[in-house]
């Protein structure tokens, strides 16, 4: 869990991070100081790591708690309860945002509350795809689709994108599958054409998830073991993904030919929505038609 330190008490540091100016101060009885006690009377010790601490007169966390979750003084904290420190700066707030776990509109009303204008959202990409989109994805029986994180990491995807990438050992990461899997020669029928587009689309991730562990890990992997990476990241070419041409030589089907389709996922940070679409009638139209059939022999052999 993120902490904030070296911020001196008192003092409305931004601890090298700087947003724009402030905003004006809420008029109203909504406080910062009415706001840190209501969001800390509502969460237990349990739920952010600490133990319980015997009996407790009130429910919540206790003032020292809060202070030590966000990296403060006691005396500090207290003062910004209690209105007498009206000018904390930006790292004190995300320090006591990364100590409460604050996400998404809790987090820019605490920066609000305090006069500045929140930083900007999605330096912390989502994890997971929810539910709901993957079911989305499922009801897709005709369009290859997954879902993609900053990393490349595959977090979903439909029964037909699975059936399409199937020459791969796994299907699992866009940028360890192109630059690790000797598949992937075989498979992109311009494999340097992928390669320059999936380090770009990579490098443009980095923009703004640059400090997400899983996106340097894939980055430190691959260039220790790929000097085709290597030279393409070190080349710092730089290209989101919105439309692009897909050619594929499929081991089971043959040559596919899509136009993929990248959209963002609103309400969660960071991930990708990309979808493949085929011409009507076309050659790989038939060919995800087998597929489709054959993923439904395999998953119906599966449960016999």
């Amino acid at each position: 869990m993120p902490r904030c330190s070296g911020v001196q008490q008192g003092q409305g540091g931004t601890g090298g991070r700087a947003y724009p100016g402030r905003v004006p101060q809420p008029t109203s009885d909504l406080t910062l100081g009415a706001y840190l006690r209501a969001v800390r009377g509502r969460l237990s010790p349990q739920s952010l790591g600490l133990p319980a601490g015997g009996l407790r007169r009130v429910a919540g966390l206790r003032r020292e708690e809060v202070a030590v979750l966000g990296g403060l003084s006691v005396d500090y904290y207290t003062r910004l309860e209690q209105g007498r420190e009206v000018s904390p700066g930006a790292a004190v707030l995300e320090g006591i945002a990364d100590g409460l776990e604050l996400e998404g509109d809790e987090r820019d009303h605490l920066f609000t509350l305090a006069g500045l204008v929140p930083p900007p959202r999605g330096s912390r990409p989502a994890t997971s795809a929810s539910p709901a989109l993957g079911q989305l994805l499922d009801s897709w029986s005709a369009q290859p689709a997954f879902v993609l994180d900053p990393a490349h990491d595959v977090l979903a995807a439909n029964a037909l994108a699975r059936a399409v990438y199937a020459p791969f050992e796994r299907f699992d990461n866009l940028v360890r599958m192109t630059f690790l899997d000797p598949a992937a020669h075989r498979f992109h029928a311009d494999w340097s054409r992928a390669a320059d587009s999936t380090v770009a689309s990579l490098r443009a991730a980095t923009a703004e998830f640059g400090a997400d562990p899983s996106l340097l890990s894939v980055v430190a992997a691959v260039r220790a073991s790929s000097a085709d990476f290597e030279s393409r990241w070190s080349a710092q070419r730089v290209q989101r993904k919105t439309v692009t041409a897909k050619r594929f030589r499929h081991d089971e089907v043959g040559p596919l030919a899509f136009d993929a389709h990248t959209f963002a996922v609103e309400g969660s940070p960071g991930l990708r929505l990309v979808v493949y679409r085929c011409e009507p009638g076309s050659t790989t139209e038939q060919a995800l038609t087998l597929l489709t059939a054959r993923a439904a022999d395999a998953a119906r052999a599966r449960q016999s």
